[in-house]
């Protein structure tokens, strides 16, 4: 009985942490009242009910795989813009000119986004638990203004694969419609 458990929480534990490939993650997903279309070449990641809405893997040939990552907290909840765009360069070691943090306003449909840019040693893990230093990381974040509560995409990873996938960050981002 025992065994069966084990083997049944280890099979669990191998499906909450499964990719799904680009030919078969959704062609759009929806985060609160925004839809969104899925990056042809990202992998869907399915999610098991929490601060995660949506999450995509970044396949990567040459290391780790990025990782992009939606929340959504309803309207007036998960903190303001600058509250989170502070947190977000706090999860990065040293200061902003050495983390190169720095902001950019863009638009998604009628929604201001405000992007979040920095690199460096990266905090991976909760706020306020265990934390992994990930050298050599990047962060390419947005938070969508959105009267249903803003809307919160953070895209990790090593600095080069990040980098190199900012503008189908940004496409994917400001494709965002209701």
């Amino acid at each position: 009985m025992k065994l069966q458990f084990l083997v049944l929480l280890g099979a669990l534990a191998a499906f909450a942490n499964l990719s799904v490939s680009a030919a078969e993650a959704p062609a759009t997903f929806g985060v609160s009242e925004l839809k969104f279309s899925s990056p042809s070449k990202w992998e869907w990641v399915p999610i098991q009910p929490s601060m995660r809405k949506a999450q995509f893997k970044v396949p990567n040939a040459s290391g780790d795989p990025g990782e992009v990552v939606f929340f959504h907290f309803g309207a007036n909840n998960g903190g303001g813009t600058q509250a989170n765009v502070d947190r977000w360069f706090r999860q990065f070691q040293g200061s902003k000119e050495e983390t190169k943090a720095r902001t950019e306003e863009g638009k998604a449909g009628d929604a201001k986004v405000t992007y979040v840019f920095a690199e460096g040693t990266y905090m991976s893990g909760m706020p306020g638990g265990p934390q992994t230093p990930r050298s050599g990381y990047a962060l390419a974040g947005a938070i969508i203004e959105d009267p249903a509560g803003n809307v919160f995409v953070k895209y990790t990873g090593p600095k080069a694969l990040v980098q190199g996938g900012i503008a189908e960050f940004k496409k994917l981002v400001e494709g965002a419609r209701h």
